[in-house]
């Protein structure tokens, strides 16, 4: 009975205190290489090059950038769990992306919405992304309770 209760204490707190992610298709970025963007490419990644970090799933198009991931996993895990940064900067709201649309600003993956005539990358910089970024990442401490 105690190892029971030890294993729902467990996993209810890594469910509790893990990063909200946006997990369409069951991974993180869709399943696009978030290591590859780092060198400008919008890739999809391979089942065979996968990996679990922080409770979620990655694929990557190669060895190579697995290892790149495993070896500093929060440099390439995308601004705001993956959600359309815009979104997140603009309404405080969760919504999905295009993972072909991104941009690297600071060092750090930003992801965005482009369907329907609406990129919203290219809103994000023609409406100020410094500005966005901040008011973003001042929302997404309030969507995830983060407090960091």
């Amino acid at each position: 009975m105690k190892n029971y209760f030890t294993a729902i204490l467990f996993f209810f707190s890594i469910s509790f205190f893990a990063q909200d992610y946006n997990l369409k298709g069951g991974y993180v970025a869709e399943g696009y290489d978030v290591v590859a963007y780092f060198n400008n490419i919008a890739a999809k990644g391979n089942k065979k090059f996968s990996t679990t970090y922080d409770g979620v799933q990655f694929k990557f198009v190669s060895k190579e950038n697995l290892k790149t991931f495993v070896k500093s996993p929060k440099k390439y895990i995308p601004a705001y769990g993956g959600y359309c940064a815009y979104a997140i900067g603009v309404k405080g709201e969760k919504v999905s992306i295009n993972p072909k649309t991104f941009e690297i600003r600071d060092g750090k993956l930003y992801l965005f919405y482009n369907a329907w005539g609406t990129n919203t990358l290219e809103l994000w910089q023609k409406e100020g992304a410094e500005d966005l970024k901040q008011k973003a990442d001042k929302n997404w401490k309030k969507i995830t309770g983060i407090n960091k």
